[in-house]
């Protein structure tokens, strides 16, 4: 298939393929529907890298609680096509379109009361991220679809106590080989991190600010040779700064 016919299918998806993360688990414990998410209501995207929504997205659910997670714990965050999940019977686009090929990133800013002081301008460093397997060539959306949704990531066992906003982004590449057509989906929960841990960031970014509008892992043509959204194989580095390690 030539890649005009390739982009006009995705374009045809924008409009149904959409989604919004809108829960937490904890070593898999889930926490409940919306339980400490800041949230979008609707799943349209954020396409401006220079918007506030880009933190957190249009945030329009907020709920005051603050999730226990000790350092270490294996996290979950779920994401579905509306909130509650699927958008009618046999939703062919739960939880997400799987044309919407693209990483999944996790990210933490230190707050003082994570139920309610502002997500902007706080500064953010990346824990995780899930981009591209040069050998299977999936993508993190593509591990994201076959975990019924949830993307898994382990929060550092070196993350001091105390209280944060975890940032969970999904970055839409399908429509990104022009300035404009990346899609960003992002929530952010708020949680109170436990145990031992003493890491703190020399290494921070903003949103926005982290990204540019025409970064090359923003604007790409993800479609190979074969007219796959495969990247050619070649290999990829989600935007912003690399996972910190401990």
């Amino acid at each position: 298939m030539k890649f005009s016919a390739l982009a006009s299918l995705a374009l045809a998806a924008m409009v149904q393929g959409h989604a919004i993360f809108q829960e937490l688990s904890v070593n898999g414990a889930r926490q409940g529907l919306l339980a400490g998410i800041r949230a979008p209501n609707q799943n349209n995207p954020v396409t401006s890298v220079t918007s506030g929504d880009i933190t957190c997205g249009v945030v329009a659910s907020r709920d005051s609680r603050v999730i226990s997670v000790p350092a270490g714990a294996r996290l979950g965050a779920l994401y579905q096509h509306i909130v509650g999940g699927p958008q009618g019977s046999n939703d062919p686009d739960n939880p997400i379109a799987a044309s919407h090929k693209g990483p999944v990133t996790a990210w933490l800013a230190k707050v003082n009361n994570a139920g309610s002081d502002s997500h902007s301008n706080l500064q953010w460093f990346k824990i995780a991220e899930d981009a591209f397997d040069t050998g299977s060539r999936k993508w993190g959306v593509d591990r994201l679809l076959e975990s019924g949704g949830w993307a898994y990531f382990n929060l550092p066992s070196c993350i001091a106590p105390g209280q944060y906003l975890l940032r969970v982004e999904v970055i839409a590449l399908h429509n990104a080989y022009s300035s404009g057509g990346a899609q960003f989906y992002t929530s952010c929960a708020q949680i109170q991190v436990t145990g031992s841990g003493n890491y703190s960031p020399s290494n921070t970014q903003t949103f926005p600010g982290a990204y540019s509008q025409n970064d090359g892992s923003i604007v790409i043509n993800i479609y190979g040779s074969s007219g796959q959204p495969d990247n050619n194989g070649r290999s990829y580095q989600a935007p912003g700064m690399r996972p910190i390690t401990c």
